[in-house]
């Protein structure tokens, strides 16, 4: 089950590096939604790495960054998911106060699938957004990445 973790988070970091190329080399015609969506795929990311590690999160899910922080974010999500995933039992369970306050008990395992299943569903909207904006959108699929290796 590890290596299949470092699979999927391998292919989440691919996945946003390539967005966050074309964030870059395109800003000037991203909608700002597009913005928010991404931020929002990092700062969460981040917020779960916490929690696992029983931290406070360095950031709300909500928040906003300058694009110029974005790899940084992301390899730093990327490098924290690694540890907690090469952690001795990932059948661990984590208790954790959500974003309002209330108290939830969930596998590390299932957390762990939860910030990619939330990732890739953000870059699905984003896709969307980048259509609306004119620009076309990465393709961004798990099995075109297993096909590129």
């Amino acid at each position: 089950m590890k290596s299949f973790f470092k699979e999927l988070f391998l292919y989440n970091h691919y996945s946003n590096k390539k967005l966050i190329e074309l964030l870059t080399n395109q800003s000037a015609h991203i909608p700002e939604k597009t913005l928010f969506l991404f931020n929002h795929i990092l700062n969460a990311h981040e917020v779960w790495n916490s929690r696992i590690n029983l931290q406070a999160p360095c950031f709300g899910v909500w928040e906003k960054h300058p694009a110029s922080q974005f790899k940084i974010l992301d390899h730093a999500n990327y490098l924290n998911s690694l540890v907690i995933i090469n952690s001795p039992d990932l059948e661990n369970v984590v208790t954790y106060l959500n974003s309002k306050g209330e108290s939830f008990t969930n596998s590390i395992r299932d957390i762990l699938f939860h910030v990619i299943n939330h990732s890739t569903y953000h870059r699905g909207q984003i896709a969307m957004e980048l259509r609306v904006g004119q620009i076309e959108p990465l393709v961004t699929d798990y099995i075109i990445h297993k096909r590129d290796k």
